[in-house]
C-alpha cells in the first residue's frame, strides 16, 4: 500500500491565487492538494489543468453545506458535488449533515451521497467534524451501525475536543470508526480544543503518541485488506484553531513548519510503502 502526504490550501490564504497555492505545495515536495470545490465551472476547469500542470494529486473538499432542513443541505452538496468532478479528485471529503439533524434525517443525507457516487462514480468519504452528523464517537457509531459501507476521513482531534479527552473512555467507538478510515487528517487534538499550539512542544508528546496509535491502526486496516492507497493530510490550521499572541493578531508558530513538521514525523513512525 503507498501512502500519499497532501497539503490542504487552508491556511495558505496569504497567497492571491489556487495556482500559487498549488505551486507552494509542489515546491514544499507534497504529492498532492486537498482543497474545496471551487464556486464556479471555469474555476474548476483552471484549477484542473494547473494541477495536471504540477502532477499533483487532488482530493476535492465540501464544507460549505448550510440549511436548517435535509432539503437545503442537500441543495447546497449537489452542485458541489458536480463541480467537483471537473476537478476528477481521488474522493470528496465532505462535512455531512448537521449536528442538530435526527438520526433518520442525517442518514438521508448519507443515503443521497451514496448515490450520486453510485450513478457518477466519485466516491464520498465522511469526515468526522465537529458540527456535522460524525461530531462524536457515539454519534458515528450509531451512522456505522445503520450504514456499515460509510467510508470515514479520519480526523479524532474533533472528538478530543467534543470528549474533552484523548478518547480513553471512547475505545469501542473508535476502533469502530478506524475499521471505516480510509483517509487521515493529520491533525493533533487535546481536551479543550482541536489542534495543539504546537506538536513539537514536548508538552504534548503524549496527544501526538494516541494520535499516532489511531492512526497506525488505520493504516494497518486498510493494508491488510490490500488496499493500494491511503491519503494523509497534515492539516493543522490558521487561526482560530491556531493560537494568536495576545494582543498581536500574530501566529505563535509557523504554520507552514508545523504542517511539514507533521508529515515528516508520521514519516519516521510509520512504513509508508
Amino acid at each position: 500500500m503507498k501512502i500519499l502526504f497532501f497539503r490542504s490550501v487552508w491556511g495558505l490564504e496569504d497567497l492571491p491565487t489556487l495556482a500559487d497555492k498549488f505551486k507552494k505545495i509542489k515546491a514544499g515536495r507534497f504529492d498532492g492538494v486537498e482543497f474545496d470545490v471551487p464556486l464556479d465551472v471555469p474555476a474548476c476547469k483552471r484549477a484542473r489543468q494547473v494541477l495536471d500542470d504540477l502532477g499533483l494529486a487532488v482530493i476535492a473538499q465540501q464544507w460549505r453545506t448550510t440549511g436548517q432542513t435535509v432539503a437545503e443541505h442537500i441543495a447546497d452538496f449537489d452542485p458541489q458535488y458536480e463541480r467537483a468532478l471537473l476537478l476528477k479528485p481521488l474522493y470528496l471529503n465532505s462535512h455531512t449533515g448537521r449536528d442538530h439533524f435526527s438520526i433518520e434525517e442525517n442518514l438521508e443525507i448519507f443515503d443521497h451521497t451514496s448515490a450520486l457516487a453510485q450513478r457518477h462514480g466519485l466516491e464520498v468519504y465522511h469526515e468526522t467534524h465537529r458540527g456535522r452528523a460524525l461530531f462524536s464517537a457515539p454519534a458515528s457509531a450509531q451512522f456505522l451501525a445503520a450504514r456499515p459501507q460509510l467510508k470515514l476521513v479520519a480526523d479524532f482531534s474533533h472528538w478530543c475536543c467534543v470528549h474533552e479527552s484523548l478518547l480513553a473512555d471512547q475505545t469501542e467507538r473508535v476502533e469502530r470508526a478506524i475499521k471505516n478510515s480510509f483517509a487521515i487528517h493529520a491533525r493533533v487534538g487535546h481536551a479543550e480544543g482541536p489542534q495543539v499550539p504546537d506538536p513539537r512542544d514536548p508538552l504534548w508528546q503524549p496527544n501526538l503518541e494516541a494520535h499516532l496509535s489511531w492512526w497506525k491502526k488505520i493504516i494497518e486496516q486498510r493494508r491488510a485488506e490490500g488496499c493500494p492507497l491511503l491519503p494523509i493530510t497534515p492539516e493543522f490550521g490558521p487561526a482560530p484553531y491556531m493560537t494568536w499572541l495576545p494582543h498581536t493578531q500574530s501566529p505563535i508558530a509557523d504554520l507552514w513548519e508545523i504542517n511539514v513538521f507533521m508529515r515528516e514525523w508520521l514519516k519516521e513512525r510509520i512504513q509508508i510503502s
